[in-house]
């Protein structure tokens, strides 16, 4: 590789380095992993634009991962998913008509606007509503493709119901009683150890750092009229369930090991571990927040409990959870 070296005066081979970068956007300080060039004859730092560009991209990636803004890939997601372009899905939302477009070129959005497509990308039937009600602002002809590809989404699943959702259903049936903030503290665990024992997760929905603990939202928007009682749903079966053999007995397991506590235990569980309190750095405890619990690091903590306590297979999660509830109510 040659590039120009401006102290030697010459075009030179150069070699490419990893290294730590920050930068200041909007008062925040950003710290990235970035890549310089180095002259191999004079050692000093030179400008070379790929490197540059990648630069660009991965400060562009932690900006948003800090501020917790939707990624451009997510944007073109929603666009394919709806088949929807971004001059008539931006007139659905009410922005100006070259909106999407800038923020595809790598304008960062705000958060309101980021929240709205994330909900988008998650939630087709909050896209359908917005579709029927914002029809006026497109062509006929747009609005209907948009239609199909989300009608064609329910036809795909057909009676399958989304991986969260089955795994709500499941817990469900495999619990007497079960409130909505023990519910959502037994997903978020199934989540985690499903990531350090399969390297996959189980669902693609991201869980917020709300004050009670991990929350994944729709599922408290569906049940949080139960309040502080125990979740009542009618002839429960299992057709439709989208969850593999390995995914139930990993849910078996975190019922038998977590689903004994109740939510306020199983609360106080979570405001122990890593994942919650780093998203919550710097709120008050009754502070509330929609910050969300990046999936790095709940992968990094449970590989790292799968690892102390030696885990081989699920039964291990059971020397976990008495640890973890010995430290917290028997040893105060």
């Amino acid at each position: 590789m040659k590039g120009f070296c401006e102290k030697c005066r010459d075009t030179v081979e150069y070699t490419v380095k990893m290294v730590n970068k920050e930068k200041t956007i909007k008062g925040r300080t950003i710290k990235y992993v970035g890549k310089a060039a180095y002259c191999d004859e004079c050692k000093e730092e030179i400008f070379i634009p790929e490197v540059r560009d990648f630069n660009l991209r991965e400060l562009d990636a932690s900006y948003r991962e800090a501020e917790n803004l939707i990624k451009v890939e997510d944007i073109e997601k929603i666009l394919e998913k709806y088949d929807i372009g971004k001059r008539p899905l931006s007139l659905l939302l009410g922005w100006g008509e070259g909106t999407l477009t800038r923020y595809i070129n790598g304008d960062t959005p705000t958060k309101p606007y980021s929240d709205m497509l994330k909900r988008i990308l998650e939630d087709r039937n909050y896209y359908r509503d917005i579709l029927e009600k914002n029809k006026g602002n497109i062509s006929p002809v747009a609005f209907h493709k948009s239609m199909e590809a989300v009608e064609g989404i329910n036809t795909a699943t057909g009676n399958e119901i989304s991986k969260i959702e089955s795994a709500v259903k499941y817990l469900l049936m495999q619990t007497s009683e079960i409130t909505p903030l023990a519910l959502q503290k037994l997903l978020y665990f199934a989540q985690g150890f499903q990531k350090a024992f399969t390297d996959a997760f189980m669902f693609e929905e991201d869980c917020e750092a709300w004050v009670h603990g991990p929350v994944y939202r729709n599922v408290y928007n569906k049940y949080n009229g139960y309040g502080y009682n125990p979740i009542e749903e009618k002839e429960l079966s299992h057709e439709g369930i989208n969850l593999t053999e390995d995914e139930k007995e990993l849910l078996d397991h975190i019922v038998l090991y977590f689903g004994c506590y109740s939510g306020k235990i199983l609360e106080n569980m979570t405001h122990s571990e890593e994942p919650w309190r780093v998203a919550r750095r710097g709120l008050r405890d009754w502070e509330n927040s929609d910050r969300i619990i990046e999936k790095t690091e709940i992968e990094s903590y449970f590989n790292s409990v799968k690892e102390k306590y030696k885990m081989l297979n699920l039964t291990d999660i059971k020397d976990y959870s008495q640890d973890l509830f010995s430290k917290l109510y028997c040893l105060r």
